[in-house]
């Protein structure tokens, strides 16, 4: 099997990598491809190869959007169907052209239960995506928005953040926004307040820190990892 530089893949003994290659199907995403839109995600559990893939929700009244996850290389959705078998209420969007192993998640549950290999990757993902999920919920409800933008350009930087490490490159402004709950001239503007400090180099699309110790002056609340 190819690794694609994905731990999960590196330590397979030869009998459990003859199952990925028995039972898994590589499937190619187009940049925004709106996927698991017909009930995919009830039969099929996912890891994604290569590429970037969001979840999230929106209020259709208002058109407010709110990314939920960014899965990139590693990541694997959807858990919360595969534990309990209930709907998930999230949508997704391919923000950039993506590889997605497919995997029946029959199979998938089996191996929860008798494949010790996948669990000592699986169940540590899982506390990892609740973390996540749980710092989301409070930095939403105890950060401004420049506070938030501040955290996730250092989280970007952060090589021991696995969710946000390098996550910002080739992302646009919109997409940034709806990480942090807000809208693009929001965005825009507390980037503009930051260059003029001399904080930051903003570009279309990569946004380089100047000065971590400004940075870090315009958030009081932040934890690194």
């Amino acid at each position: 099997m190819q690794h694609y530089g994905i731990e999960i893949f590196k330590d397979l003994d030869q009998s459990f990598e003859e199952q990925f290659l028995k039972y898994g199907k590589i499937v190619s995403l187009k940049k925004k491809e709106t996927p698991f839109l017909t009930g995919e995600l009830s039969k099929y559990f996912y890891i994604v190869l290569k590429g970037k893939i969001k979840s999230f929700q929106i209020n259709f009244e208002n058109s407010k959007e709110q990314t939920l996850f960014v899965y990139r290389a590693g990541d694997m959705f959807d858990t919360l169907v595969l534990l309990d078998g209930k709907a998930h209420d999230v949508l997704y969007e391919v923000l950039e052209n993506s590889e997605v192993l497919e995997l029946p998640i029959a199979k998938v549950r089996e191996w929860l239960k008798t494949n010790e290999q996948f669990n000592q990757h699986f169940f540590p993902y899982i506390a990892s995506q609740m973390r996540h999920a749980e710092e989301l919920a409070s930095d939403l409800s105890l950060l401004s928005t420049s506070e938030r933008l501040s955290k996730l350009l250092l989280q970007n930087m952060n090589p021991n953040d696995e969710h946000y490490y390098q996550l910002l490159q080739n992302l646009s402004k919109t997409e940034i926004a709806k990480l942090l709950g807000t809208v693009r001239n929001v965005v825009e503007r507390h980037l503009k307040e930051l260059e003029a400090k001399n904080v930051i180099e903003n570009q279309r699309k990569n946004i380089y820190v100047k000065d971590v110790e400004k940075l870090l002056e315009n958030t009081e609340q932040l934890l690194l990892k």
